[in-house]
């Protein structure tokens, strides 16, 4: 998976705005070293970004009226019973809460990991993906404490440290398998470089592809600024032995009934994953320049994040907002800050440059 070579999922030749907008707007769009229009119907507008049209398709996810409300009672709630299997590790339970609801509680093999889940969780909501991953609160194990007193029991056997910080996460059902599509998810040939989508391709996709490249569009870019290699990069870094492995579901990533993907697993995601940066950007990086067709919004907000320098501090502010015991496991040192910042000043060049080949299609 070197990095020369990369072809990036590109939009077809020729395309630009939507014919959708205002004369004078789209006069403004088309001015000199700008992408020319595009026809109406096509999947992305102004050279770089899914159409309004196709991001109004994409399933909804987890509203954040919805997710709020399950985040209450969760917090509210009593622990009724754990169960082995269907959360991961084997130190993970299922827990069914008094409120009827169920939940994965993840316990880390070391605090960093629950700190790198529920930032990752906070960072998607500063970039305007939260909807694509279970709600998620910390909770604070305490056998005699109201909240984990009914399954006391069954705490002493799980062997998880009093006074440990876990994750709750949103049980989701009928949740099923992923298969990265192309540019991704092609066998990788000789030398095992990235499939790249080409022009052609894209323009004459059913829709319900379109959509689910909407939101891999997403995914690609929320791990390249978390380091998660725990997803699509260990895949690509497992070609080395398995040369199918692309065939098969990508790990910690699911499919809800409706079509939209479900972010699951997040923390390898911002601390875990920037200590190992040297190991895996080698992958991480190839795949964010695989793809130069974005969420406009998403773009919009890396921008501004670029522009202010702010990624850290917004980060911060929400997870202080949201979150109660954000306080027992602490936020990013200040060289994982700077790292944050420094992949989002990345994402926000390579996105200009796939403006700049847009116009020049």
């Amino acid at each position: 998976t070197g990095r020369a070579g990369r072809a990036p999922l590109a939009p077809p030749r020729g395309v630009g705005a939507r014919a959708c907008r205002p004369p004078a707007e789209r006069g403004r769009f088309a001015a000199a070293g700008s992408p020319p229009p595009a026809a109406a119907g096509s999947p992305v507008e102004r050279g770089i970004f899914w159409s309004r049209e196709l991001e109004e398709q994409v399933p909804p996810g987890f509203a954040a009226e919805e997710a709020a409300a399950w985040l209450s009672a969760a917090r509210a709630a009593r622990v009724a019973s754990l169960e082995r299997g269907g959360c991961g590790r084997s130190s993970n339970r299922l827990a069914r809460l008094s409120d009827g609801s169920r939940a994965c509680v993840r316990y880390g093999i070391n605090p960093e990991q629950i700190q790198g889940e529920a930032l990752s969780y906070h960072l998607a909501g500063v970039l305007g993906m939260q909807e694509r991953l279970p709600p998620m609160a910390l909770a604070l194990v305490e056998a005699r404490g109201r909240q984990w007193e009914p399954v006391r029991e069954e705490l002493r056997g799980s062997h998880w440290a009093e006074g440990a910080v876990v994750s709750l996460t949103r049980w989701v059902d009928n949740l099923t398998a992923v298969v990265a599509p192309a540019p991704w998810g092609a066998e990788a040939g000789a030398g095992r470089r990235l499939q790249p989508l080409s022009a052609g391709e894209l323009g004459g996709l059913p829709p319900s592809q379109l959509v689910e490249l909407v939101q891999w569009s997403d995914l690609i870019l929320f791990d390249y600024l978390t380091a998660n290699f725990d997803r699509l990069v260990s895949n690509l870094f497992s070609l080395q032995w398995d040369p199918r492995v692309m065939r098969r579901a990508t790990s910690n990533l699911l499919r809800a009934p409706d079509g939209g993907l479900v972010f699951m697993d997040n923390e390898a995601g911002l601390v875990h994953g920037y200590r190992l940066l040297a190991m895996w950007d080698p992958y991480n990086e190839p795949l964010l320049r695989s793809v130069c067709v974005f969420r406009e919004g998403t773009a919009r907000r890396v921008a501004e994040l670029h522009r202010r320098r702010s990624a850290a501090a917004e980060l911060r502010r929400r997870y202080r907002a949201r979150e109660p015991l954000w306080a027992r496991l602490g936020f990013l040192s200040e060289r994982q800050a700077e790292l944050l910042q420094a992949r989002v000043d990345f994402v926000h060049r390579h996105i200009a440059h796939c403006r700049a080949q847009a116009a020049v299609l």
